[in-house]
């Protein structure tokens, strides 16, 4: 697993989105709805998010991919992408657990209707707080995370 900071050479920020694509790709299948943001940015909306990133590589480039911001002790889960090929390998799972290993308390969203990390979040420990409303019909469930919280 690689660090990445916010920094993003020009290269780098185009792997991550041809990524981020293909993730979200399954994402917008899953809830039905393809206007979920980072789908559609490109190599400099994604620099300008500013994020850190925790990356996994192999041999045909990054696979998988955590990117998040820190404030006040809180950590934001901005967006968690796993390549389709790479799904039900536990990448996604390392990637949350790495970021929560210096965390004292996580906030993280996803699609209402994106069962599986949905269920990702529920295993590591994340509380849902409920569900907002972000755009007309497209709907985000968020969760918060605590150190202190017992884990499930």
């Amino acid at each position: 697993m690689d660090t990445l900071g916010p920094d993003l050479e020009d290269t780098v920020a185009t792997e991550l989105v041809r990524l981020q694509r293909a993730a979200y790709a399954v994402e917008a299948a899953l809830i039905g709805d393809d206007r979920i943001p980072p789908l559609h940015e490109g190599p400099a909306d994604l620099r300008a998010a500013r994020l850190r990133w925790f990356v996994v590589r192999e041999a045909a480039g990054l696979v998988a991919a955590v990117g998040f911001t820190e404030h006040d002790g809180e950590v934001d889960i901005d967006r968690l992408v796993v390549h389709p090929s790479q799904h039900r390998r536990g990448l996604g799972r390392r990637l949350v657990e790495r970021v929560l290993r210096d965390a004292e308390r996580a906030v993280v969203a996803t699609g209402r209707d994106n069962a599986p990390a949905r269920g990702l979040y529920a295993a590591l420990g994340f509380d849902h707080r409920g569900d907002r409303e972000v755009l007309d019909g497209l709907w985000v469930s968020e969760y918060a995370w605590s150190r202190a919280s017992p884990m499930p």
